[in-house]
């Protein structure tokens, strides 16, 4: 088992917000490009439906990378997208429990398996 917390993050391109789609998605990108705890940020598309996966390398680099999307990202994200489901994984502690539930997130603890 590792540290490590993860998640997958399902949303729709609403309508009309195709352009700040395109314009926010790089700059969250380059944002947490720079959040030394972040191991994976991954964004996928097929059509209007979009795919984060993003893993942090502990609870407390999870809530780092949510406090810089609340202070800069979070209002635009939310009126360009709406989230359709969210998955979260690892070592999950309380506060990110607090921070992610009421966005809907589905919390799975690790019971198997390993990291390389």
């Amino acid at each position: 088992m590792t540290p490590d917390v993860y998640w997958i993050l399902r949303l729709a391109i609403n309508d009309g917000q195709e352009e700040a789609f395109e314009t926010l998605m790089p700059e969250m990108v380059a944002s947490t490009l720079k959040e030394t705890g972040a191991k994976a940020y991954e964004w996928h598309r097929e059509g209007s439906e979009v795919h984060i996966f993003e893993r942090y390398a502990s609870a407390t680099d999870a809530m780092i990378h949510m406090g810089n999307f609340g202070a800069h990202f979070a209002d635009r994200f939310l009126a360009a997208l709406t989230p359709t489901g969210f998955d979260v994984y690892g070592a999950v502690n309380d506060e990110v429990r607090q921070a992610l539930g009421p966005m809907g997130a589905n919390f799975y603890d690790q019971v198997g398996g390993f990291d390389r």
